[in-house]
């Protein structure tokens, strides 16, 4: 049956629900729709979600099916909540529920107001639902006075928390002012989830010895966008420069930001403790560590990782070429570690002010 098969303002045949849960009535005939293709009739360990605290009560059942009716947006610790739902469903199991996301707020708010005036109401609600609750002190004085509910959330922070809370996304859908989904559970949540919303941020990278080691930048990505990355790749696959295709995780100042390498500035910290030199292979993160192949990753660990890798040397394309630039260097390296990282450093240099060469 299509979406468009009652008009949103009918009323959905009583044969046409779920069994018993005449409460679906309160959203949307698009969202049952939505919420129906996913779950069957005839399942009799499904919960239906209305409250902030059902699943936080001592509760040993297993589920094959969560339906929040409740916005992420509307719990107060949403992580909890998540992990709870992970913790109640089998594995294979569904949760399906919705969240309000930044875009879904900027059309709402812009419709109601002429134009100049929408601008200077998103803008002052932004402050408000957006950056207010991210800071340790006036987050806490937020969710006392808005009990917990409103907290706002991009897309790719709503499903970042998803993905850390050991689910994976399988359907999704903007339906009125949400973003509908459905995510099956395939681990157990995550116990290193350390997620920061400050604008310089510590990324777990491989380091000399293959021991990670934490890398300072300024914040390009959406809050829980490392938990994506496997997704992104998988979906997108990597683009010319050996970066993720359409990373949708990146925000608009991220883009600027790394354009020009302003988000590397706190990586002179590194510098200075020693963990990086000048001029040495990028530090990876584990996920695309591991799309090298075994020999260059072995000669990677044995040397230290730079500030200024050897890609804007060659400026290869492919992941093959960067991996073949990467060797290249490591063998010079090792035999004239001096020359060749000047030889690097100027020629570098050279290319970043006569031949425009960017980054990605």
């Amino acid at each position: 049956m299509s979406f468009n098969a009652y008009p949103d303002s009918e009323i959905l045949p009583q044969s046409e629900l779920l069994p018993e849960r005449k409460e679906l009535f309160e959203l949307p005939i698009k969202a049952r729709f939505f919420i129906q293709k996913h779950v069957e009739k005839s399942d009799s360990k499904i919960l239906y979600l209305n409250d902030q605290k059902a699943l936080f009560s001592p509760n040993s059942s297993t589920f094959s099916c969560l339906v929040s009716q409740l916005r992420l947006n509307d719990y107060p610790y949403c992580d909890q909540f998540l992990s709870a739902a992970n913790q109640s469903l089998s594995i294979g199991g569904l949760l399906i529920g919705s969240v309000e996301t930044y875009t879904n707020r900027k059309i709402q708010i812009k419709s109601k107001y002429p134009a100049f005036l929408g601008n200077l109401a998103y803008n002052w609600d932004s402050v408000l639902h957006r950056f207010i609750p991210k800071m340790p002190i006036t987050g806490r004085i937020y969710r006392m006075a808005y009990k917990g509910k409103s907290n706002l959330m991009s897309e790719v922070e709503a499903l970042g928390r998803i993905y850390a809370s050991g689910f994976e996304m399988i359907d999704q859908q903007e339906i009125g002012d949400r973003l509908y989904f459905v995510a099956k559970k395939i681990i157990n949540p995550s116990k290193n989830a350390h997620p920061t919303f400050w604008p310089i941020v510590r990324l777990k990278r491989i380091g000399i010895g293959g021991k990670e080691f934490a890398v300072y930048k300024l914040r390009t990505m959406y809050p829980y966008s490392e938990y994506l990355q496997d997704m992104v790749y998988q979906k997108n696959n990597l683009s010319e420069g050996g970066k993720f295709k359409d990373d949708f995780r990146i925000s608009s100042l991220g883009r600027f930001l790394r354009k020009f390498w302003l988000d590397e500035i706190p990586m002179i910290w590194n510098l200075i403790k020693g963990e990086i030199k000048i001029v040495g292979v990028r530090p990876l993160s584990k996920q695309y560590f591991n799309l090298y192949h075994s020999e260059l990753k072995e000669k990677r660990i044995h040397f230290k990782p730079g500030l200024i890798p050897p890609y804007y040397a060659d400026m290869p394309n492919t992941l093959e070429e960067i991996m073949e630039s990467e060797m290249r260097y490591l063998e010079a390296y090792s035999k004239s570690p001096v020359y060749t990282d000047l030889s690097y450093f100027f020629k570098i240099l050279k290319n970043i002010l006569f031949k425009g060469a960017r980054s990605r």
